[in-house]
């Protein structure tokens, strides 16, 4: 099986390594329908991942400024794809994003069909724009939500909510990386489409990952909360704070840990990891 990967970044390098030899990773422009197609036929691929899109740095502020840049990234480079893809007969995957939604849809956590009913950033409308027109085609759509990995980085939230001076905590689904990337090459061997929730089960609490972090990483670590009305005061965008269902992933045979066992073991892996570096 020979996988072609879209994107050389977080994501991109994570199912690199996941994968193995038969994955490599293009930084072609996505956008550019030409080099795309070129570089279909270069590598003739049996599965396009596609992994590459404008999260913003350091966070999703940049992409207010930067809109243009945001949405050929975001909307009209999977549009690329998508014919590039459809005209050479290849299957092919969609990294999105579930910060599509706010709240927990009364305790059930939003499901697959239930509409997008967050629009406070650009960048999560972006990702609701390209989730709903992909959504027509045969594609494997992949919600990702706030990664969190072994290794200490500026995309893992970990790392993130860890450096922050000040915290929001409300329930979140949230995406343990080692749990997302076994449970999406299953749905891939199935040869799965349509959009997946892929977040590990339950919601969890920013002050729960923390504490955990307190008793297993560092016991010397504090932090303090601040409201949402507060961190209103100091970002551009709104931000998503979702809890998503899982029901059909896990009907799929995707499976993954429940959030709590998933976010303590990679905690042990984190504080291993720091130990390393």
């Amino acid at each position: 099986m020979n996988y072609l990967i879209f994107g050389n970044g977080y994501i991109g390098n994570k199912f690199k390594q996941a994968i193995g030899e038969e994955a490599s990773i293009s930084g072609v422009d996505i956008s550019d329908y030409q080099a795309v197609r070129s570089e279909l036929a270069r590598v003739a691929p049996d599965v396009v991942i596609n992994c590459a899109g404008k999260t913003g740095k350091p966070n999703v502020d940049w992409c207010e400024d930067h809109k243009e840049e945001t949405i050929t990234s975001n909307v009209a480079g999977p549009l690329v794809l998508l014919r590039a893809c459809s005209q050479a007969g290849i299957y092919w995957v969609h990294v999105g994003s579930g910060c599509v939604y706010t709240g927990d849809n009364g305790g059930l956590g939003y499901g697959e069909d239930d509409p997008p009913n967050f629009f406070g950033s650009f960048y999560s409308r972006t990702k609701a724009w390209s989730e709903t027109m992909l959504e027509e085609f045969p594609v494997l759509q992949l919600r990702l939500r706030m990664p969190v990995d072994d290794m200490p980085g500026p995309r893992n939230l970990i790392t993130k909510i860890t450096t922050y001076k000040k915290i929001v905590s409300v329930p979140n689904s949230v995406s343990v990386l080692e749990d997302f990337l076994r449970a999406s090459l299953v749905l891939m061997g199935k040869r799965a489409t349509g959009i997946f929730n892929m977040t590990n089960p339950g919601g969890i609490e920013h002050r729960e990952i923390l504490d955990m972090y307190r008793e297993i990483v560092d016991p010397s670590f504090t932090y303090e909360i601040f409201s949402l009305e507060e961190l209103g005061n100091v970002t551009k965008a709104g931000r998503s704070n979702c809890v998503l269902s899982v029901e059909k992933r896990e009907g799929a045979g995707a499976h993954m840990r429940p959030v709590r066992e998933a976010m303590r073991d990679i905690l042990v892996k984190y504080k291993e990891s720091m130990r390393a570096e």
